[in-house]
């Protein structure tokens, strides 16, 4: 089950270090070079946020006091500093663990690890279940369900559909769905977009209407319930 990690580090090489490193691990990855473009960027998809504190534009202290007033996600705060004063002013601004530089890739891991195993527990969300308007996903057995009929998706399409579900009445232009399900770095176009959510309107039949087109810009899942 794929987890959405946004780092924000402005150092370039220290930011795509760490984003080669979780991608490897198996997680998704949002980048954000300065704490203006963190809070840009950041959704209610994002699992947990590494998070610098010595940032262009917006430090990290006001980037994590601004993400707390509207979400709980779990933020690790990543500093060159080591006072025990800024650690305790991060945890008053609600960050959830801190990592001092130079520091192994494998711990800070360990750290992101922990903290979703954490939040899963105290949110009950342990099922791995998403569920809308007859279309089921279970991301444990990654099997997909519409009205209790099996549906067998390619794994760009599985992922597609659970990123659609997950950002359920959010519009999601081409290029965020892009970078989100074939990476940054991915050199396709948006017609790969495109294609993928034919077959996957195709797939899933009836329901395959609840993937609304935005016009010039994406695409959203609009569950039956809301559509007007």
């Amino acid at each position: 089950m794929s987890k959405n990690i946004m780092i924000v580090e402005d150092e370039y090489r220290m930011r795509h270090l760490l984003s080669d490193y979780f991608r490897k691990e198996g997680y998704s990855i949002v980048e954000a070079e300065d704490g203006k473009e963190a809070l840009e960027k950041f959704k209610e998809d994002i699992d947990v946020i590494i998070l610098d504190i010595m940032l262009p534009n917006l430090d990290g202290w006001t980037v994590c006091k601004a993400i707390r007033n509207s979400s709980n996600v779990p933020i690790i705060m990543l500093t060159a500093k080591s006072e025990e004063d800024d650690k305790l002013l991060g945890y008053e601004l609600g960050a959830d663990d801190y990592v001092t530089k130079p520091f192994s890739p494998k711990v800070l891991v360990a750290k992101v690890k922990a903290l979703i195993k954490r939040t899963e527990i105290l949110t009950g969300n342990t099922d791995g279940i998403t569920e809308s308007s007859g279309i089921r996903i279970d991301e444990n057995a990654h099997d997909v369900t519409v009205d209790g009929r099996p549906v067998n998706l390619a794994p760009k399409e599985y992922d597609l559909l659970l990123y659609l579900m997950r950002n359920k009445s959010v519009a999601l232009a081409r290029e965020k769905i892009l970078d989100n399900i074939w990476g940054y770095d991915y050199y396709g176009d948006f017609r790969t977009v495109d294609t993928h959510i034919k077959r996957l309107r195709e797939k899933l039949g009836d329901k395959g209407e609840l993937i609304c087109t935005v016009r010039g810009s994406g695409y959203k899942f609009e569950a039956k319930d809301e559509k007007k």
